[in-house]
């Protein structure tokens, strides 16, 4: 990684994070700064905005969308973000230096050379007055890397404390602080959980109980662990087509309680995380499903590492703290995504800024 030399200044950044559990909108603002023990942090405000019915289900439905149903959703979903912020500082003495936001992924498809996260920076700086940031991911896939995850730099520098960080969303993913950073998503983790949960009436399976409730069915188990890709050891990462493609219709095919397949499916998730945390002592655990208290404790049966869970807030917004510092990052240009992480060509400067 490239060595920090030049002088940081103390910036107020608002991390906005969408993620693909579409749950709602992740506001974290915070205050960065850089001393002689290295990156420093303070949460000043988190908040979580959930998406209306209508919203959800627009984002939701855009991966099989038509282009101008795509572009008008942007829109809508831009000038919401820009009213949640005016919403969320209301009350603030002071405006944050910047925003940085990193969208809702739409389409993930790096092997095509692709990434589409919406959100409009323009709408966003226009609406707010404030700075934008926007759009990390692209740039690293020009360059041939996989575009994610883009969080394993801030987990190095904010969180260095822990030898890795397991982020449980949507998608599991991981970052390893050994002798280099690496990081690649893990597996599908709340996208078919909360998919099955729905299925029986809920948003999600609250801690776990209706999975605690089923049986293993091993055959379910050996075909959720037939795709090459848990197999490859290069930089990797998937998105929602993953889900749709092979998640989804192996899940509806299967003549077995919603109960059964949530078990077995936590059971395949800890399977692959436990997998991937080997040899690490200490990982830090957040995302939605570290309040999965089932889904913890199959991962703790199946390693020996010591799987820390942090104070809520840490839990809930660890993501958009981070989309913040990537912000912070490229403010001052400086590498937020590493071709160690990503398979590119280079480091790179990730991030486009939209002035107020």
């Amino acid at each position: 990684m490239k060595q920090v030399t030049k002088n940081f200044s103390h910036l107020s950044i608002l991390g906005l994070m969408s993620g693909t559990s579409l749950d709602g909108l992740d506001l974290a603002l915070c205050d960065f700064w850089k001393d002689d023990q290295g990156f420093r942090y303070k949460i000043n405000k988190t908040q979580t905005i959930a998406y209306s019915q209508k919203l959800s289900h627009e984002l939701s439905q855009l991966f099989n969308g038509n282009a101008l149903f795509l572009c008008e959703v942007e829109v809508r979903f831009s000038n919401f973000m820009a009213q949640c912020v005016n919403n969320f500082l209301e009350d603030m003495e002071r405006l944050p230096h910047y925003i940085a936001s990193h969208g809702h992924t739409i389409f993930h498809q790096p092997e095509k050379g692709l990434t589409k996260q919406i959100g409009s920076g323009a709408i966003l700086a226009a609406k707010t007055g404030i700075a934008t940031i926007c759009d990390f991911r692209t740039t690293d896939v020009a360059f041939g890397g996989q575009g994610a995850p883009l969080v394993p730099i801030g987990d190095a520098l904010l969180f260095h404390q822990y030898n890795g960080c397991l982020n449980l969303g949507g998608i599991a993913n991981i970052s390893r602080h050994d002798e280099n950073i690496t990081a690649y998503d893990i597996s599908l983790c709340n996208i078919p959980l909360n998919f099955l949960a729905q299925q029986y009436g809920l948003l999600y399976d609250k801690e776990g109980d209706l999975a605690q409730a089923g049986t293993l069915n091993s055959k379910l188990l050996e075909a959720l662990n037939t795709p090459n890709y848990f197999s490859l050891n290069s930089a990797k990462s998937i998105g929602f087509e993953f889900f749709t493609a092979y998640y989804k219709p192996l899940l509806q095919n299967f003549s077995i309680s919603i109960e059964d397949k949530l078990r077995t499916t936590c059971e395949h998730i800890a399977m692959q995380v436990a997998q991937n945390v080997a040899g690490l002592q200490t990982v830090l655990v957040t995302g939605g499903g570290a309040k999965n208290r089932f889904l913890i404790d199959l991962i703790k049966e199946k390693t020996d590492t010591k799987i820390i869970i942090p104070n809520e807030q840490l839990v809930d917004f660890k993501e958009a703290i981070i989309f913040a510092f990537l912000g912070y990052l490229r403010v001052h240009e400086e590498y937020n995504c590493l071709q160690s992480v990503t398979g590119a060509k280079k480091n790179s400067y990730g991030g486009a800024i939209y002035k107020a």
